[in-house]
């Protein structure tokens, strides 16, 4: 874990810790983050502001329709999320073209609620890609949640409605354990149930959270759980 500096390297005044949470699909993250806002912190959930971005009629939806056409666009307007998923995930040059619109996008919408969250609070940036977009050195912290491959293809088949072969291609998409690990300060690794998934983020919270709301510096920990 760093010395927090002064400001923060993007944008300007920053909250007391800046927590990256990143962590594969079905991970557990999730549950992870909800647990953290429960204790206090602000969560900037990525995804929901990448929704937020591409709605129907903003400037984000505009340049993916003109970079990819009609196709990813349903007939409500909105941005069809099956189509761009199968389009993306099967197409790493589709995938990039398709971040290189919405990261910005999102990046800059995150700093403002960064900002608006104030210099006393803790901040939590919930990021999917964090890994892959080489996010890691922006936060005073970096967390990662990670669970079995097979598990979370289970997951994602049981609770998302995916079959296992585009449950294969999400992750296979996504950054390995082995990557996360090396960009984590913390790792927690969600393998034992909700009930305890819950009572690790706790111990967490109140091992490097807790310290840095006393002024004190939390000893680093390789992982948790």
């Amino acid at each position: 874990m760093s010395e927090s500096p002064q400001e923060h390297p993007e944008s300007g005044p920053r909250p007391r810790l800046h927590i990256g949470l990143t962590g594969g699909i079905a991970s557990g993250k999730s549950t992870v983050a909800a647990e953290l806002a429960r204790r206090g912190a602000v969560v900037v959930d990525a995804d929901a502001i990448a929704r937020a971005v591409v709605a129907a009629g903003s400037p984000g939806l505009a340049r993916v329709r003109e970079e990819f056409g009609e196709q990813v666009i349903g007939p409500d307007g909105e941005m069809d999320r099956a189509a761009v998923a199968r389009l993306v995930f099967s197409d790493a040059d589709a995938r990039e073209r398709l971040n290189a619109i919405i990261h910005p996008l999102v990046r800059a919408e995150g700093r403002r609620v960064v900002e608006q969250a104030g210099p006393e609070a803790v901040v939590v940036q919930d990021v999917p890609l964090l890994v892959e977009t080489g996010q890691a050195s922006l936060y005073d912290l970096v967390l990662v949640v990670l669970a079995d491959a097979e598990e979370r293809v289970a997951r994602m088949v049981r609770d998302r409605g995916m079959d296992e072969d585009e449950a294969r291609a999400r992750i296979a998409a996504q950054a390995t354990d082995e990557q996360r690990r090396a960009a984590a300060d913390v790792v927690i690794v969600n393998d034992a149930g909700l009930e305890d998934l819950i009572r690790t983020t706790g111990r967490f919270w109140e091992a490097y959270v807790e310290p840095v709301l006393r002024g004190e510096q939390p000893e680093p920990e390789p992982s948790a759980g």
